[in-house]
């Protein structure tokens, strides 16, 4: 019953159900590139702060001085291609460092942290997309970020024409991959998905914003308030 009053209380500027659970939680949004993600991002870290909660937004690859410069290394086009075992270890070092210097502290202190992506992304991208077996990922991850692993990952999942519609003109290296590779990385999301149900909510992003907020705001009621 508790589960179900809180569900049901929870909406875009149900302003007490986000103070009762979201503080000293850590949540990703993840997906494919073009799947909205970044609208969604922002919607839900206004409604937090709406709330009063302490909001800490981070990005990766970036989110600190040393981050942001990896960042335009691992982007920049003209740089060509990178092996996939390259770009896992760049991440993983921007990781390593937003962790200790933004994510870790928040938490601490009990603010809530957004991210704008993170393990799941490389776990996409490098490995179901670029070939770099899950298992290095894991490893090298659980050292980048201390094992503190995210309290929910929400996946926006959409189809490759629509994302290829919602893309700037101007795509970074890794958005230049082809259809293929981004259907692997797809894939990859949803296997993860799939495989731990209870630490992902996957939500259809083909909808209008609202619509993908509502998905959002109830599967992420449902999952913290377990």
């Amino acid at each position: 019953m508790l589960i179900r009053a809180r569900l049901d209380s929870v909406a875009m500027n149900d302003r007490a159900a986000w103070a009762s659970l979201l503080p000293g939680r850590f949540l990703v949004f993840d997906g494919p590139d073009g799947s909205g993600k970044s609208t969604q991002f922002r919607a839900m870290a206004d409604a937090a702060t709406a709330a009063g909660i302490e909001t800490v937004e981070v990005r990766e690859p970036g989110g600190t001085p040393i981050g942001e410069r990896i960042r335009d290394v691992l982007l920049d086009p003209a740089l060509g291609e990178m092996v996939s075992r390259c770009e896992m270890l760049l991440y993983m070092a921007s990781r390593a460092q937003l962790m200790e210097e933004r994510v870790l502290p928040a938490l601490a202190r009990g603010a809530f942290v957004l991210a704008d992506r993170f393990i799941s992304s490389t776990l996409a991208y490098q490995g179901s997309g670029g070939g770099v077996p899950e298992d290095q990922i894991r490893t090298v991850g659980g050292i980048a970020i201390g094992g503190r692993w995210p309290d929910l990952v929400v996946i926006f999942d959409v189809d490759w024409k629509t994302a290829q519609g919602r893309m700037k003109p101007t795509l970074d290296r890794v958005e230049r991959k082809g259809e293929a590779y981004h259907a692997r990385v797809r894939a990859g999301y949803l296997d993860q998905a799939r495989r731990e149900p209870l630490r992902y909510l996957v939500v259809d992003s083909c909808q209008g914003p609202e619509a993908i907020f509502e998905q959002v705001s109830r599967g992420i009621a449902e999952r913290l308030a377990r």
